[in-house]
């Protein structure tokens, strides 16, 4: 009351009204239910003077009496944060975003609520009142924000975020004690697996904790271990125990009915083979969690190989089982699969034995203390299994195809890759037996962070059952040759029926193999892609010694895919178009493309494209060519230009008028001025200038029948002047056109308009009652001070 009272008193003597409304959101406690009833004139006046407490709550009043709190939210926001946020024209309702930053402020320790008096009310728990508005959340450095949220006073806290969160982002992270890590398990425990976050982002960590990153991994993906083993407070998990019990009594019953079929249906000549099928049945029901000792005793071995757990060591002569669905439920037995195919059956019977010794080795070598919760020793025999003695074994008895394994057995993804091989067979698969399925991520996204080898082996393992995934993001992660290692994960993850990945990103320095190869790769295993991009920086002088066992797949034909958007960057490689003529050809759906840094071989390579463009893919509605020369290409920009399906056409950094003449910008206006189809026009990068830029203003004059909404010409070297005189003349033109006019968006980022600030801001006032203008404050000088620096 307070500080309320000296910051009224701070701006001066207030009216009447003002005082009351002060005196008013003193007392809200007793008078909170009388104020929601006042008229919306009254009320308006006393939300500003509010707390944030009381203002969260006024939502609702606020709503009925026809008022929006969104102009409080924002001036909070501009008070207390003091930071113009990102895409802030973007952002639809600031009373979420201001909690959902204020959350993760206070989390981190880095805003005090004492600091303002609309932030200090004794009924405000800044945590818990502001959670249920977070979907975001950013975990960094040493992961203190995860030891607080699992902290027992903030329980409730917790149970809010398994509600609210979406995204959930680790950045600049550093290596961490037992501890944290423990921390860590809960919080990723109830957030993913029995919460709402369907997205791990982690970004800029470029020395990588091993146990750290293969734990936050394996987790995203849905697998730890049992519910027994993941305390809360020294109490075990609720929800894993009512799963437990459910699935203890779906199991019995299934048992119960599967005996009274065998009983009917074994006298048929089912045991003829002198061995029942009984251990089988046995095996499938502890693949699905039936029994609650097979829960106690899952992680009973952490040191040694992971194995489902005890029963199914006991029962050596079976073939270990692919993960269960995403839900944690049952899903095929590998045993079945081979059953449906004679080339495997040998394979299997020689596997028999070998994982009945090394299971009964392990399970004597065990002892009854091992530790369940020496997170360590469980992160490295995930990546770490050794069956190099049981792979040997095998390619030394009759040299059968190891490839034919591979392909049914979406737990060895990487056996045959050569890599993987030198290091001893299948080491470093990750089979996890021995962890529970929970509920996964469908987006996972690593932006610089270095993947070594074994972690990739470990991601390959993950992605080969990952059925739940939509979205990948990998983007400089020095990939290099494990770039085979993670396709062979992924082609394991496609003969999952039940397979929704349907965005892939993949983005490097280094090239280890030819653009479009990999594009060919990928679309070959998943043809219900939507959207595909593949970027590289730099060409790998070593390109061309591809690792044996991975043949060309440009010597394959790509199925008809789903492919809507497709993105390629090209690390400075010419663009042949019999290359993507297949691609073209299988993506009858593509709707947007993007080709990125290649370069022409000859002047008719581009036509060749367009040419396969308009045959192949009649639905294109976006083309975009970034850092591709096309000085020499007018006639080819002008078809592009006249195309009737094409609805955006990017041309950015394309040198468009190096060695163009004047003709050439007017044959681009006329072009434009007679396509009705085409709504959005960039041009970012091409130097267009002040003259070029108010030639572009007779796009809208009053003979065009122009639908173009947006226009992008950032980067132009555009000065003030001449973005004033490029308004009167779109303001001349409207007027002759009765004002009507489809152009909504300019996009002017990086000009010259610091050059003269008082002429820019009113060419920018200006144009802003004809269009939203989005532009920046760039400084030229130290652009250009930057640019003289690198040459």
């Amino acid at each position: 009351a307070a500080a309320l009272s000296g910051a009224m008193a701070a701006e001066g003597p207030r009216s009447l009204f003002a005082l009351s409304a002060a005196a008013v959101s003193r007392s809200m406690g007793a008078l909170e239910r009388d104020v929601w009833a006042l008229p919306g004139h009254l009320l308006r006046g006393l939300l500003p003077l509010l707390t944030v407490f009381r203002l969260e709550r006024a939502e609702d009043a606020a709503r009925r009496a026809g008022l929006s709190t969104q102009p409080i939210w924002r001036k909070l926001w501009d008070d207390v944060m003091k930071t113009r946020p990102p895409n802030s024209e973007n952002i639809t309702c600031w009373r979420k975003k201001f909690l959902e930053t204020f959350f993760s402020n206070v989390l981190h320790g880095v805003l005090d609520v004492s600091s303002d008096w609309r932030l200090n009310d004794h009924h405000f728990s800044p945590l818990l009142h502001s959670s249920p508005h977070v979907s975001q959340l950013t975990l960094c450095n040493m992961l203190q924000g995860a030891v607080e949220l699992t902290a027992e006073h903030n329980q409730k806290v917790l149970e809010n975020l398994a509600g609210s969160l979406r995204i959930l982002k680790f950045q600049h992270l550093l290596s961490s004690d037992q501890s944290i890590r423990r921390s860590l398990v809960l919080l990723l425990h109830r957030l993913i697996h029995h919460g709402s976050v369907s997205q791990v982002s982690m970004y800029s960590w470029p020395v990588p904790d091993t146990v750290l990153l293969v734990l936050i991994l394996s987790m995203s993906a849905g697998f730890w271990r049992s519910g027994n083993a993941l305390a809360y407070h020294s109490s075990p998990c609720g929800f894993c125990r009512e799963e437990e019990k459910a699935q203890s009594q779906e199991s019995a019953q299934e048992q119960a009915e599967r005996g009274r079929y065998d009983e009917k249906g074994w006298t048929d000549g089912e045991n003829q083979k002198g061995s029942p099928r009984a251990p089988e049945e046995a095996d499938v029901e502890v693949n699905g969690y039936g029994a609650d000792a097979g829960l106690n005793s899952v992680l009973s071995g952490l040191r040694s190989p992971p194995l489902r757990n005890q029963a199914c060591g006991e029962a050596s002569s079976k073939v270990p089982c692919d993960h269960t669905s995403v839900q944690g439920g049952p899903s095929c037995c590998i045993s079945d699969q081979l059953s449906c195919h004679p080339v495997l059956r040998k394979t299997r019977r020689r596997l028999k034995s070998a994982v009945g010794k090394k299971r009964r080795c392990l399970r004597r070598s065990r002892g009854p203390y091992a530790d369940p919760e020496d997170l360590y020793d469980f992160v490295f025999t995930v990546a770490r299994e050794d069956n190099s003695g049981l792979h040997n074994k095998n390619s030394a008895t009759d040299g059968e195809n190891t490839e034919n394994w591979t392909s049914f057995s979406p737990g060895s993804p990487c056996t045959g890759h050569a890599a993987c091989k030198k290091r001893g067979g299948s080491a470093g698969i990750f089979s996890l037996k021995a962890a529970h399925r929970f509920r996964s991520v469908s987006t996972l996204e690593l932006f610089s962070i270095p993947l070594t080898g074994e972690t990739c082996r470990t991601l390959s393992n993950l992605l080969s059952s990952w059925v739940s995934l939509e979205n990948l993001v990998l983007s400089y992660n020095g990939l290099g040759a494990n770039i085979f290692c993670i396709l062979s994960g992924l082609r394991a993850l496609s003969r999952h029926s039940d397979c929704h990945l349907r965005v892939v990103r993949v983005s490097d320095v280094f090239s280890h193999m030819p653009c479009m190869e990999l594009v060919r790769c990928i679309l070959r295993a998943f043809p219900q892609l939507h959207t595909l991009s593949v970027s590289f920086d730099l060409k790998n002088q070593l390109e061309g010694n591809r690792p044996e066992g991975n043949p060309s797949c440009s010597e394959v034909e790509i199925p008809e895919s789903c492919l809507e958007q497709l993105e390629i960057r090209f690390p400075r490689e010419p663009l042949h178009t019999t290359f993507l003529l297949p691609v073209l050809k299988a993506s009858k759906s593509l709707q947007q493309l993007s080709l990125d840094s290649a370069t022409l071989p000859c002047s008719q390579e581009l036509r060749l494209l367009l040419e396969a463009l308009k045959e192949c893919n009649p639905d294109l509605k976006k083309l975009s060519f970034h850092d591709v020369n096309l000085a020499e290409h007018q006639k080819e920009v002008l078809l592009l230009l006249q195309d009737p399906v094409l609805q955006e056409i990017t041309f950015s950094f394309c040198r468009l008028f190096e060695s163009s003449t004047t003709e050439f910008l007017s044959e681009i206006i006329n072009t434009v001025k007679r396509n009705s189809s085409l709504k959005s026009l960039k041009l970012p990068g091409n130097r267009l200038g002040n003259h070029r830029l108010v030639a572009l203003a007779d796009i809208f004059s009053e003979d065009s029948s122009s639908s173009l909404c947006q226009l992008d010409v950032s980067s132009n070297c555009i000065k003030p002047d001449g973005l004033l005189e490029f308004t009167k003349k779109l303001e001349g033109h409207i007027q002759q056109r009765g004002g009507q006019i489809q152009f909504t968006h300019l996009r002017l980022f990086q000009n010259w308009l610091d050059q003269d600030a008082e002429t820019a801001q009113e060419a920018l006032r200006r144009l802003k009652a004809v269009c939203s203008v989005v532009n920046d404050s760039w400084d030229s000088s130290q652009a250009f001070a930057d640019y003289i620096s690198v040459m």
